[in-house]
């Protein structure tokens, strides 16, 4: 199996910054892309931005020139750096990473168990 932990949410200001983590754990031989996603409220978890295992980066409109991803392969973790935030900024936010098991090679795609971010005065 593998885990994925999140860690660095909480409650910040508007204008604020927030730097999320999460490390994968498990049976664990190589990682390809990961990812963060984010749901609010009432609504549709949503992607927000993913990294490639070397390094290439995709973002969602709306968090472009805002946040920041990037990883660290050494550690099989993945950083969310997050500026400017905004009240509509408020979700719980989700890692997800797909790649290879040790020893069968076999696919995995895992998600983490989220991370609350409020983005509020």
């Amino acid at each position: 199996q593998v885990h994925l932990v999140e860690s660095g949410g909480g409650l910040v200001q508007p204008g604020g910054s927030l730097r999320l983590s999460c490390a994968a754990s498990g049976s664990i031989y190589t990682i390809n892309t990961m990812g963060w996603y984010r749901q609010a409220p009432g609504k549709q978890r949503e992607w927000v931005a993913s990294i490639s295992s070397g390094g290439s980066t995709n973002y969602v409109d709306f968090v472009k020139g805002r946040f920041t991803i990037s990883r660290d392969n050494a550690k099989n973790t993945v950083y969310l750096q997050m500026n400017s935030l905004k009240p509509e900024d408020t979700a719980v936010y989700f890692c997800n990473a797909d790649g290879l098991y040790a020893g069968t090679l076999a696919d995995f795609g895992a998600w983490g168990q989220g991370t609350p971010v409020t983005v509020s005065s």
